[in-house]
């Protein structure tokens, strides 16, 4: 409620007064987080290119990145506390010390992949396995990058019931996706994969999209799962069992791993380097009316958390419960905290890394 009085004229210089002095302190403050940060981000830039991969230096660069933020923070708590809130995606922490994203996942999915993500995402809800988005997209990303009319390489696959089953017949890719994830779903069940953190038998799943998910039940009555010695194993059996130079990648699960960024997704919200691949791809977007409307609104609103939320939907985050849709950072944080995903002030980002200021 806004509440009303009338107010001597003198007061109301004297408030006028202060109000500039507190927006000249808020500019002021603004001015120098703005400077702190890229001072603070060539400093961890610089700590990035100089260090060497060892335990040593890797402590170092993840302390100037922690400079970096601490700088920002101290530089808005000079102007009087509150006197903005952003939240923002930090994007290779503040200046490019990516050294510190998931283990798993170093290389980046294709544009053409982050295109056929909202197909991936409906198909995989589907067929019910909409937390294994991520999943997907590395088996695309291996399979073809996204590209051409055959994503998943699924014309061979027993649902592709509207082309030929040989190699590259789909001429849909759309189709392409539903064929392929139909499949994969049925791997995730024969592999028994409860969740994208059971590695183990997501790998066998992997591996059996690969060589047909015959190689899951063979993998687990002889071998108890999947290992790379019995892919290689299946591999030269079925080679020679049908007269042919090679069957199928017995290394397809390192070649998907490759681009896989969701067996420890956002664990306490660290380490989740496709978020910002997707956040780097919108580099020069102005105004933000992509990310606004999307949300649902029809006019312009501040859309600092609309944009990390359109970014965690492209990632499959929001689909699968580990961050919210929201549009007011206050409702991020709680949502956080209730979830008990929220760490407080002193910890050291990573790629990722929700901040809000």
């Amino acid at each position: 409620m806004v509440r009303t009085s009338a107010v001597p004229s003198e007061r109301v210089k004297t408030q006028t007064i202060l109000q500039k002095k507190q927006s000249l302190k808020s500019m002021k403050a603004a001015r120098e987080a703005k400077w702190a940060a890229m001072h603070s981000a060539q400093a961890a830039k610089q700590s990035a290119k100089t260090a060497k991969t060892t335990a040593r230096s890797l402590k170092a660069m993840a302390e100037a990145a922690a400079h970096a933020v601490n700088a920002v923070f101290a530089a808005l708590m000079a102007g009087g506390g509150a006197v903005f809130v952003i939240l923002i995606l930090i994007v290779g922490i503040i200046g490019g010390a990516a050294f510190l994203g998931n283990s798993q996942s170093s290389e980046p999915l294709s544009a053409e992949v982050l295109a056929h993500t909202p197909a991936i995402q409906r198909y995989a809800s589907e067929f019910g396995i909409p937390e294994y988005v991520p999943a997907i997209q590395a088996i695309m990303m291996q399979e073809s990058g996204g590209r051409g009319t055959d994503p998943m390489q699924a014309s061979e696959c027993p649902y592709n019931t509207q082309y030929p089953n040989s190699p590259g017949t789909i001429q849909d890719a759309d189709y392409s996706i539903k064929v392929g994830v139909q499949y994969y779903a049925d791997c995730i069940q024969e592999a028994g994969c409860e969740s994208p953190q059971d590695m183990e038998k997501l790998k066998l799943s992997w591996q059996g999209y690969n060589y047909g998910n015959g190689y899951i039940s063979w993998a687990i009555r002889n071998h108890g799962g999947y290992s790379a010695e019995n892919a290689l194993q299946f591999s030269q059996e079925q080679a020679a069992a049908h007269g042919w130079s090679g069957y199928g990648d017995p290394e397809y699960v390192p070649h998907v791993m490759r681009y896989y960024s969701g067996g420890e997704w956002f664990l306490g919200l660290f380490g989740n380097g496709q978020i910002v691949t997707i956040a780097k791809s919108q580099l020069g977007n102005e105004g933000g009316q992509k990310f606004w409307s999307w949300y649902g609104f029809s006019s312009r609103e501040e859309w600092c958390a609309c944009f990390v939320s359109w970014c965690a939907d492209q990632a499959g985050l929001i689909q699968n419960g580990t961050v919210p849709r929201f549009s007011l950072c206050t409702a991020g944080v709680d949502w956080f905290r209730t979830q008990g995903k929220w760490k407080s002030g002193g910890s050291v980002p990573t790629p990722g890394t929700i901040i809000f200021f």
